[in-house]
């Protein structure tokens, strides 16, 4: 795994304080709230899309939720104006959709846990997303 530069981590840090700003207030009155949990961006790899475009490929703990996350490598990006977005990875595809984190910020996202009430710390999390990361970057077993 290709390790990410300074100005990447940076760029999910404020993509996940965005995520914060924009999203706790609705997340803390929410049933599924953890409040152990905070918003990070976890397990970011590079990722290249079908169309060429590199992007950072990783998981999104928050108080209610992980998912998988999106986000394209230049930080100047347009707002995307397709809302959803299919990716064909290792273990499957899966449907992602277009989230607005404010102003300039966005990413796409597909939930794949949408209840984090049980999980007992940000370690417990943070494990959860390595191996939710393993996971689907390996290959599915093939059928019998």
């Amino acid at each position: 795994m290709q390790a990410l530069t300074a100005d990447q981590y940076a760029r999910l840090h404020q993509l996940a304080e965005a995520w914060r700003h924009g999203h706790l207030k609705a997340a803390k009155r929410d049933s599924r709230f953890n409040p152990r949990l905070g918003a990070d961006a976890l397990c970011f790899q590079p990722h290249r899309l079908e169309d060429g475009r590199g992007g950072l490929l990783g998981a999104l703990i928050t108080p209610v939720s992980l998912s998988l996350v999106l986000v394209l490598d230049e930080t100047a990006v347009p707002r995307s104006e397709t809302e959803r977005l299919t990716l064909s990875l290792p273990s499957g595809r899966y449907p992602f959709m277009l989230e607005f984190l404010g102003e300039a910020d966005w990413w796409w996202r597909c939930e794949l846990l949408a209840d984090l009430s049980d999980v007992g710390s940000l370690q417990e999390a943070s494990r959860l997303a390595q191996q939710l990361m393993e996971r689907v970057m390996t290959p599915a077993a093939p059928s019998p």
